[in-house]
């Protein structure tokens, strides 16, 4: 992999889908088991972790992840909860609930009512808090998200934003507002499948979408968090980009934290069901080959999967998980006819997630860094930029 090149966009130009198709194909177990051996170093061993053939080896795989993910990490997991405000989107998704064609209930909350909702999570035990918008720039600008940072910076202790793709400056903008962390899904690395699901609005750039955590991190945002929507295409394809894409960012914004998450297609209003289902032991797999390939990577797990899947997922690689988690705009402190973005699987409370985890010998985090943190980190990475 060119890691001086000038974005990832010109290392996903060198692995067209075929190429990565015939990688996948060239695999063959006895890779698999050298690789559990030496390590996962080169995309060859990623291709071959997510082949077919690695699937009879999935319990090593698993034994292995669960082992390189406690030399790294411990026995901790760290709790955050996302705080949707706004499903009023000018995309055409076909995935989605939010899509703009839906005929649906649509609210964007003021800051106040925001506010209140963070009340209500910090309320539960919450610290880390995910802000989540569909994206509609003029209707929920950026000084819209600069405004609610400010307004919460004293409930939590780190801000995380999952909106719509921004400029350099605009990031600049939100980390100096207090946002330290920027999660952006491509929701399928294939440029072919992903002008198919999106069909209209912004959101068809399949480049400035692609190149949005290398402005983040240019901004000095100091978590960077990625993933693929499973479902939407192959899903062997999918995952090799996204480890292609992680290793990219950790070793050219080295400054930043990288984590990748794993979100499963699940039932929206007016949305397609999965073209490409994605099965639990192909999510073990995927999880596995990533944690092989990403030793120091975060992984998140979020209430899409059902709360005995993710108690059994935990100890394979997991360091991140929502919990208690609302997918409409009010849907904490209020009783709301906003639409969901996607049906939730786990419906468990914070404090039911939190003693599943202790049961398995986690030590749960719901905060590990003050707000100071942030200011220290935005400096030390926008020093000479």
């Amino acid at each position: 992999m060119d890691y001086l090149a000038a974005s990832f966009a010109d290392v996903l130009a060198e692995w067209p889908v075929a190429r990565v198709q015939a990688a996948l194909a060239a695999a063959d177990p006895g890779r698999v088991r050298r690789v559990l051996a030496d390590g996962a170093r080169t995309e060859a061993d990623l291709a071959a972790l997510l082949a077919p053939g690695a699937a009879p080896q999935l319990e090593s795989l698993a034994r292995r992840a669960a082992s390189l993910t406690r030399q790294r990490f411990g026995h901790t997991v760290q709790f955050y909860a996302p705080l949707y405000v706004s499903n009023h989107c000018v995309n055409g998704c076909l995935y989605c609930g939010f899509n703009c064609r839906n005929r649906t209930a649509r609210r964007r909350l003021t800051v106040a009512e925001a506010v209140r909702e963070a009340e209500h999570l910090v309320g539960r035990g919450f610290r880390h808090l995910l802000l989540v918008a569909g994206e509609d720039p003029k209707g929920v600008p950026v000084d819209y998200f600069a405004e609610l940072a400010r307004a919460l910076g004293h409930l939590v202790a780190s801000l995380s934003i999952e909106i719509q793709p921004l400029g350099v400056a605009e990031y600049a903008s939100l980390v100096q507002a207090g946002v330290d962390s920027l999660t952006i899904y491509q929701e399928t690395y294939d440029p072919v499948a992903y002008a198919r699901f999106h069909p209209s609005g912004p959101k068809r750039d399949f480049r400035w979408r692609l190149e949005t955590p290398e402005r983040g991190a240019q901004a000095g945002v100091a978590f960077l968090g990625i993933g693929a929507l499973l479902g939407l295409a192959d899903w062997r394809v999918d995952a090799f980009y996204v480890g292609l894409h992680a290793r990219y960012l950790q070793r050219t914004c080295w400054r930043q934290h990288v984590s990748v998450s794993f979100p499963r297609m699940r039932r929206a209003a007016g949305a397609l069901e999965p073209p490409c289902p994605v099965g639990d032991a192909e999510l073990v797999q995927i999880l596995c080959a990533l944690r092989l390939f990403l030793p120091d990577a975060g992984m998140v797990l979020s209430t899409r999967e059902s709360a005995a899947l993710r108690d059994h997922l935990l100890p394979l690689g997991i360091t991140r998980l929502s919990a208690g988690s609302r997918t409409a705009p009010g849907g904490y402190a209020e009783e709301t006819e906003a639409e969901n973005q996607f049906e939730v699987q786990d419906h468990r409370s914070l404090a039911e997630v939190m003693a599943a985890a202790q049961a398995r010998g986690f030590d749960s985090v719901c905060k590990d860094w003050d707000p100071a943190y942030r200011t220290t980190t935005s400096d030390r990475s926008t020093a000479g930029r």
